[in-house]
């Protein structure tokens, strides 16, 4: 079943290397129990058989939680376990060849980060975009990394795109509004929520504040931001 965006507004992208200590299935769940309303599973540095064996044990956790889980890059393991979709960058398959793999229901996002970007991933038939990184971000290996693409792009793709966008990279408790002000209806977070001392706080602060930037936005400019 396709991921109905109109009820994400809160994203986690799990880095485990970047929780603490504390297991990636620790984190999902005190982050669901915070708000979290969609989970990708990102492992860059496991083997096959890692990934496989931890992203079965964090989908058998997303399905008690029912919350959706996308796998990171993988199709083969997604398609093998029914994952609910994946994500895909720049440099992994494209949209059709992974929608060989995973069917017609399966959820395929790609990583974007210009306007060329975001125009092929929708031409090449996602079902929604990322772009980012919107700040400076360290989870990222990228020279805009270093500076990120700014609220102005961001802008600019949500009111393009025919697809839910979601936003990615630096975005915390203090930039968040920002981001939601310039047009997003969603953040995805890696650090702000895996480096938080306390993630179901973390989640049901961060949340809150997209909620509320979003009402905000909406009295007053009306602006209704991406297609959900």
């Amino acid at each position: 079943m396709k991921v109905d965006f109109s009820k994400v507004e809160l994203y986690l992208v799990t880095d485990a290397g970047l929780s603490l200590g504390r297991s990636d299935l620790e984190v999902v769940e005190a982050a669901v129990a915070g708000g979290v309303d969609l989970v990708q599973y990102r492992d860059k540095r496991a083997t096959a058989r890692q990934y496989y064996e931890r992203g079965q044990a964090l989908l058998a956790l997303c399905r008690r939680l029912g919350v959706p889980l996308l796998f990171n890059d993988h199709a083969d393991i997604a398609a093998l376990l029914g994952a609910d979709g994946i994500h895909l960058g720049q440099d992994d398959l494209l949209v059709q060849e992974a929608r060989q793999l995973l069917g017609p229901e399966a959820t395929l996002g790609v990583s974007t980060h210009d306007e060329e970007e975001a125009c092929a991933a929708i031409a090449g038939g996602a079902d929604y975009i990322n772009i980012g990184p919107v700040y400076p971000t360290q989870t990222k290996d990228l020279p805009l990394a270093k500076v990120g693409i700014g609220l102005e792009l961001v802008t600019r793709v949500v009111r393009m795109s025919p697809v839910p966008v979601t936003t990615m990279g630096g975005i915390g408790l203090a930039n968040a509004a920002q981001v939601i002000t310039a047009g997003a209806d969603r953040v995805a977070v890696v650090t702000a929520l895996t480096k938080a001392p306390d993630i179901a706080q973390a989640a049901r602060d961060l949340k809150a504040l997209v909620q509320r930037a979003k009402f905000e936005r909406t009295e007053t400019t009306g602006l209704q931001g991406s297609r959900v």
